[in-house]
């Protein structure tokens, strides 16, 4: 954590009735949100869900398509929601189920021999439960059996206490629908067509699902796993749609205090931006150049997960957000609170934003035309590094505006996510 405590500019005008209903007004616009953004992620999650019962009805390449095609399409709404976990406890304590990540995929399924036998931090590491009916482990003897729900999140997600024995979510469904990505930096395989998203990312066959042509062995438990997998994403999102309904409690947490809850909002974009964006998420793997860093890694969808999330940190500033069916909510937001204390700063946090943005989507237009992200952040490719730095730089300086707009609102101390590749850069080859 990097703790900012920030000298009271403005005093915080409870008293005053013009200023208080501002604040509330936000706080409940930003609740709205985020419950749309939620329904829509479980709708995203549902269609999901709808091809991947076709895909496993009828394997075959067009159904392992749009299986993927529906995963890709789900992550846009859920990416924007990330802006909600940091300061809203009742989203970080769910988080860990619907896209912990990286993962260790062998504690899955099978993996190339390059991922190695063992490891000394996971005992987890290649236990391969898709194979196993059975697992011992430590002496003790795991029934297999059924991989349905139970198993995946009461036994195997983060067994041993170890957050890289990820059996739910987004990710885990991500590896079994793709696969590893076993091409690293390097070049896509040859013979492979496609954008380079498509070229470069895992390639799982479809007969992977095919009990009549089975490849990888145990068809029959591998279409298990991905269905209880799936099945529980859905669970795990309606669960987080009623949090943020009328009495929920993730919506509670921040309408019955509008001090409080304009806190967890700028807390969420202020520790997305610097810690967990720029900092885990990007300067960690471009720092060690390494591929296993990146966030979708199994898709090569790095890029868009990026993208979306620099999406929903302005939809909270600019109280606006695109709905998936084209919809644009647009309410009470904290520009407004910020332009009526200084319309300076405000006109600055927006450009800032924006110029977040734009570096954004120059890296999602590289990826997309030219080379995936886990080539971007290759050691040797300077032209590719350069676009990757010029996001993170832009994250860090949206950061600096947006601590300044938490000292304008006077809200005191408040803790942003910090990180040791922007904060202690020595001690990462430690």
């Amino acid at each position: 954590m990097r703790k900012l405590v920030l000298a009271a500019v403005l005093a915080w005008t409870a008293g005053g009735t013009a200023m208080a209903a501002e604040p509330q007004k936000v706080v409940n616009h930003y609740a709205d949100m985020a419950l749309a953004e939620y329904e829509d992620a479980l709708a995203g999650a549902k269609v999901l869900q709808e091809k991947i019962d076709a895909l496993l009805a009828q394997p075959s390449a067009e159904t392992l398509k749009a299986a993927r095609e529906a995963w890709l399409a789900a992550r846009v709404p859920y990416q924007q929601t990330e802006v909600l976990r940091f300061g809203n406890p009742v989203v970080d304590d769910w988080e860990g189920r619907v896209n912990a990540w990286p993962l260790d995929e062998g504690m899955i399924d099978y993996v190339d021999e390059s991922y190695g036998t063992e490891s000394d931090a996971n005992a987890y590491y290649v236990v391969n439960v898709i194979a196993n009916k059975e697992l011992l482990l430590g002496g003790k003897r795991i029934d297999a059996s059924d991989i349905d729900a139970r198993l995946l999140r009461e036994v195997l997600h983060e067994a041993d206490g170890n957050e890289a024995n990820v059996a739910t979510g987004y990710h885990a469904i991500e590896f079994l629908l793709w696969g590893q990505d076993l091409n690293g930096t390097g070049p896509a395989p040859e013979g492979r067509t496609g954008t380079p998203q498509e070229r470069h990312a895992g390639d799982r066959p479809h007969t992977d699902f095919d009990p009549k042509q089975c490849t990888g062995g145990n068809c029959d438990r591998r279409a298990q796993f991905l269905k209880s997998a799936t099945s529980l994403l859905i669970a795990d999102l309606e669960e987080m749609v009623d949090n943020w309904k009328d009495q929920g409690a993730a919506r509670a947490v921040v309408v019955q205090d509008p001090r409080q809850g304009l806190i967890a909002l700028l807390t969420g974009m202020g520790s997305l931006s610097y810690g967990e964006l720029a900092g885990e998420r990007m300067k960690l793997g471009l720092m060690l150049h390494d591929p296993e860093e990146e966030h979708d890694c199994f898709s090569d969808n790095t890029h868009n997960s990026h993208y979306y999330n620099q999406v929903g940190i302005m939809n909270v500033y600019l109280g606006q957000y695109e709905r998936t069916n084209g919809e644009v909510m647009k309410g009470e937001a904290l520009s407004e609170l910020v332009k009526a204390k200084d319309a300076k700063l405000d006109e600055e946090v927006k450009a800032k934003l924006q110029a977040t943005y734009a570096a954004m989507a120059k890296m999602k237009e590289r990826a997309e035309a030219l080379e995936t992200y886990d080539q971007m952040i290759a050691q040797g490719n300077a032209e590719g590094n350069a676009v990757v730095q010029a996001a993170i730089d832009a994250l860090v300086d949206q950061t600096r505006s947006l601590e300044r707009v938490i000292a304008v609102l006077d809200l005191g101390q408040v803790e942003l996510e910090g990180s040791d590749s922007l904060d202690q850069p020595d001690a990462v080859f430690q």
